[in-house]
Parts: C-alpha cells; structure tokens; sequence
C-alpha cells in the first residue's frame, strides 16, 4: 500500500486508567509513533476517546455516570486535560496538533461537511495533526455519532484515508473474547458477513468506553465499502503501528469491498 493518509483510533481503555487518570507514557508513546509517520510525509488523523473518563477522575467521580448531563459535565472536564496532554507529547516530537470536536450533524449536513472536510485539509497542508473527538458536551441523542470507532470510519471516509486503525486492548477481532478462554485470532477477513457480526457480538467491550467489538466491526463495514483497509490491533504493544504499515501479520486486516476512486 502506497499509504498516503492515516487514520488511527485509541480507545479508552488505552489511554485512560480507571481510577480516572490518563495514562501519561502511553499517550507519549502514541505521540512519539505517530509523529514519525507524519515526518514520512503521510497525512495522519487521531481519532481519540477518554476525555469522560479523565473527567470522571478530576470530579471524583468512580463509576462511569449514566446521566446525559454529567456524561457532558465530564467531558467538558476532561477533553481539556485529554488534550493538554497530547499537545504537550506530540510538541516534544516536533509536531503541532489541533483539537477537532464533531457530532452526526457535522457528516449528515452538507455545508458543515464540506466545511469539517476543508479544515481538515488545510490542517493537513500544514503538517499539523487533527485530534477529533465527539463533541460530548453538547451532543444530545439526536446528533450522536454514539461511539468513537463509528466515527473515525466517518473521517477516513471524509478523508479518503488509505488505511484506518482501530487500537484496542486485545489482538483484534478473536473467536472468543480472551476472558472466556483461548480463542484463536482471525487474521483476515475479506467480508464483513452475519457470521462475523455474530462473533463481534459476542464480544464485550470495556467498562470505561462505549464500544466493543461490534461497533468496531460495524466501523469496519462502513470503511471497507467506500475503499478504506482497516486493521483492528492491540494498542498496548510498543511498535505494533510500524508492524501495521509493514504489513505484518497483526491485528485483523479488513479488506476494502471497492477499489479507492
């Protein structure tokens, strides 16, 4: 794959721990990884959740709210801190970022999606990173995209990024979750069929996010059908990225339904 632009999306799980704290190495080293492929020439987009659950920290809050109002309240909270700390990792590398906040209008409504897209593209020129998130504090029900590996298949869709990744803390897409026992990974699929929606469905996300394996397929049927690879792969190993763009054998590899216009 000539790979001309990137679109990666960490998970929760990954970057926040659960007493609420961001977990400091391992968004420096997403940083550190991912500004080595932006100095490469590629264009690249983090597409990044925890700032519910860094804000859950700062308020003292222990279990994840329910509520619509304080799921915003934490998030108004902690996208700051989310953010401060990325600029402050990818600054060491040499590389600027900027904060993009989107909900489902900003793909549905024509104008504001040639306008999200422009920004993009002018960012891209620059040599600066996008970081997006949904916009928590004020989406309500009616213009959630409702989880954050749904919209980064929107933005590589936006974007025509050549491969989307979907970091996660298992090895990809199992035939049994890892917590039910040894599973056997699948390391291809060239379709996304009922057979495997069933397996995602029967894979249960973590307690600090709203996805799980079924939104990350999900994702990966939006993205293959408009030409987008997608690799579902364990962000808590150092490098897997470089054994991605290496074409290793890593993670689950989702082949895309139609050739890139």
């Amino acid at each position: 794959m000539n790979l001309k632009r990137l679109v990666v999306k960490v998970g929760t799980s990954l970057v926040a721990r659960k007493e609420g704290l961001l977990d400091q190495e391992r968004l420096a080293r997403f940083a550190r990884e991912l500004s080595e492929v932006r100095k490469q020439g590629v264009d690249v987009v983090l597409v990044t959740s925890g700032a519910i659950a860094a804000g859950m920290g700062e308020l003292g809050w222990k279990k994840r709210p329910s509520e619509l109002s304080k799921k915003q309240a934490a998030a108004a909270v902690g996208q700051p801190r989310l953010m401060e700390s990325y600029r402050y990792y990818f600054r060491q590398e040499g590389v600027s970022v900027a904060q993009v906040l989107l909900t489902r209008e900003d793909f549905e409504n024509r104008t504001r999606r040639e306008n999200a897209r422009a920004t993009l593209f002018t960012l891209f020129k620059a040599g600066v990173i996008p970081i997006i998130n949904e916009n928590d504090t004020v989406a309500v029900e009616e213009i959630r995209v409702g989880d954050n590996d749904t919209l980064a298949a929107l933005v590589a869709i936006q974007v025509k990024a050549d491969l989307l990744v979907l970091f996660t803390d298992v090895d990809g897409l199992m035939t049994v979750h890892p917590q039910d026992g040894p599973g056997e990974l699948i390391p291809l699929v060239d379709k996304v069929n009922a057979h495997i929606e069933a397996i995602a469905h029967a894979v249960p996300g973590t307690e600090g996010g709203t996805g799980g394996m079924s939104t990350k397929i999900r994702a990966a049927k939006l993205a293959t059908r408009q030409g987008v690879t997608l690799v579902i792969a364990n962000g808590q190993k150092p490098g897997i990225l470089e054994r991605i763009l290496a074409h290793e054998a890593v993670g689950t590899r989702f082949l895309p339904a139609t050739p890139r216009r």
